[in-house]
């Protein structure tokens, strides 16, 4: 028997509702395209079940399927941006204060 992940269980509402966002986003872009959920599905590599998980924001679907479906709708080079150390805000101002405190000793 396989261990159930907490993450559904435990998921901050906003990032629920980010990964709400996005699997709609990436319906109505496949929908944009006419694209039946059977065609994307086989092009993302994954059954009809799990596309409709995926479009829905469903935080158990592999972030290889979001990754494969923004690829497919040629969004999959916005996805290093998310993380990008050069634009974390909050990163550098940590960075700043402890730099700040150094120097006041």
């Amino acid at each position: 028997m396989s261990k159930q992940s907490n993450v559904k269980i435990m998921l901050p509402y906003a990032v629920e509702q980010a990964l709400r966002e996005l699997g709609d986003c990436i319906r109505i872009a496949r929908k944009r395209r006419k694209e039946s959920l059977m065609s994307f599905a086989e092009r993302t590599q994954v059954s009809i079940p799990t596309l409709r998980k995926l479009e829905a924001g469903d935080p158990a679907v592999s972030i290889a399927a979001y990754a494969t479906a923004l690829w497919l709708i040629g969004r999959v080079h916005l996805l290093p941006e998310i993380a990008n150390p050069a634009t974390d805000e909050n990163a550098l101002l940590l960075q700043l204060r402890t730099i700040r405190k150094a120097g006041k000793r």
